[in-house]
């Protein structure tokens, strides 16, 4: 490979946040198993570092009572990484982040995710910034689930987010990714890691993510709702990493005819 070329390819870095760096760009969610053993089963499988947790629907230790999810997902071995998913508008979110921050002794990374209505489980982009806003002010350290809107994302990059979370297609829906130009335009224009958050299926969608160079996937229904979720993380972990080699590597030029592998030029018949 010539010099020129090798200076054109995109140069490879870990996923870094909260000035942390991990290994791994896939990060998977907690719900939807059928018990806690899976679920640790599943994580483990996955090669994941860090873990998202809804703190309106787990318990981490509001309720001592009931089991406790961080028994089995140690946050001695991975970050754990509260969400405010049920939440519908800039208070509830807020309360909820503040609410993980007493559980988890001050720690300050959380993900925001505000939803607008039950069916779609579309962002609610303008309660999002409201709430984004807030949070970086008191000090958290924000993980944005967010629209496909680049202008959108650029403005939760301005409010201070630390990384920009773009659904790739409806929450929990299987459908892949669908919105390939608009993420595009998000990676391109960011300058925080982008991952995408919602509509993985299966491992090639999350291979597509990755080649389109985001710098991690979050998943939680494909490995949990899987057949078999242990051997469906177990393939998300490498198609994770099967997109980042392809999207550093840099894919053949796509051609409108067809190209020989073995060029018939200089032949003897």
């Amino acid at each position: 490979m010539t010099e020129q070329n090798q200076t054109q390819l995109p140069q490879d870095k870990p996923l870094e946040i909260a000035g942390r760096v991990y290994q791994s760009g896939l990060l998977v969610g907690t719900g939807k198993y059928r018990d806690l053993a899976e679920t640790a089963e599943a994580i483990e499988a996955s090669g994941a570092e860090i873990v998202t947790v809804a703190v309106r629907r787990t318990n981490i230790g509001q309720n001592t009572d009931e089991p406790n999810l961080l028994d089995v997902i140690s946050p001695d071995r991975y970050t754990i990484l509260p969400n405010t998913a049920g939440c519908m508008n800039a208070k509830d979110a807020v309360r909820t982040c503040k609410l993980a921050r007493e559980l988890l002794d001050g720690h300050d990374l959380v993900k925001l995710e505000i939803l607008g209505e039950d069916k779609t489980l579309y962002p609610n982009m303008p309660e999002t910034l409201v709430a984004a806003e807030e949070l970086v002010k008191d000090g958290f350290q924000v993980m944005v689930y967010c629209s496909d809107d680049p202008l959108l994302a650029r403005r939760l990059e301005e409010i201070g987010c630390i990384a920009i979370m773009p659904l790739g297609a409806p929450i929990g829906s299987g459908l892949g990714i669908q919105n390939r130009y608009s993420i595009r335009q998000i990676i391109e224009n960011a300058n925080v890691p982008v991952l995408v958050d919602a509509g993985v299926g299966t491992a090639s969608d999350a291979t597509i993510a990755m080649e389109l160079g985001c710098d991690g996937v979050l998943m939680n229904t494909a490995i949990a709702q899987a057949r078999d979720p242990i051997r469906m993380a177990r393939a998300m972990k490498l198609a994770i990493e099967a997109g980042r080699h392809a999207h550093l590597a840099g894919r053949m030029p796509r051609r409108a005819y067809a190209s020989a592998s073995s060029p018939i030029d200089g032949t003897f018949f």
